[in-house]
């Protein structure tokens, strides 16, 4: 599998023609998105605080290192996943982070569902959008064709290249 095909799988949004779940779909992902910058401003606004009680706490080595790593996931993918650009990669490492929060707050308070609930919610949005695409209308689905029309467009070139050789 090349670049240009990778890309391409990677970038492909759901093609679904029924309009109403697209808007849906937007909406879902703006939101999942712009919440997220939220979390991270937070996490930067007492980096300190929030590697003592969150990351040491679970026993990761680096605790300031990893709760940069953690705010600025927040703060780079939010975007891109609200705006459907590498909406897989994205939400893939928000994905992650939930994942962590969510070990955490298990760490903490155990299965209690008040504690892992908003972490949860959040995973499970990161999830849809690491299994299903951006959705229609995203950024990403701008890219997809895109690059599918230069995929289709590359063997014509090689082809044509390679003709014009043999006629010389």
């Amino acid at each position: 599998m090349n670049l240009l095909s990778l890309a391409t799988a990677i970038l492909r949004p759901n093609f679904s023609t029924n309009y109403l779940s697209q808007i849906a779909w937007t909406i879902f992902r703006v939101v999942a998105g712009v919440f997220m910058i939220h979390n991270g401003l937070d996490k930067l606004g007492n980096i300190e605080g929030f590697a003592i009680a969150y990351v040491q706490y679970i026993g990761l080595p680096f605790p300031i290192f990893f709760s940069y790593c953690a705010a600025f996931t927040e703060l780079l993918a939010g975007p891109l996943v609200a705006l459907g650009l590498f909406t897989r990669p994205a939400a893939f490492g928000l994905l992650f982070t939930m994942s962590v929060a969510m070990y955490h707050h298990i760490k903490l308070a155990g299965l209690s569902v008040t504690s892992i609930e908003l972490a949860g919610l959040y995973a499970s949005c990161y999830l849809f959008l690491v299994a299903n695409g951006p959705g229609l209308f995203s950024l990403d689905a701008i890219l997809h064709g895109w690059l599918s029309s230069q995929s289709e467009r590359a063997p014509e070139t090689v082809e044509s290249k390679s003709q014009v050789a043999l006629n010389k």
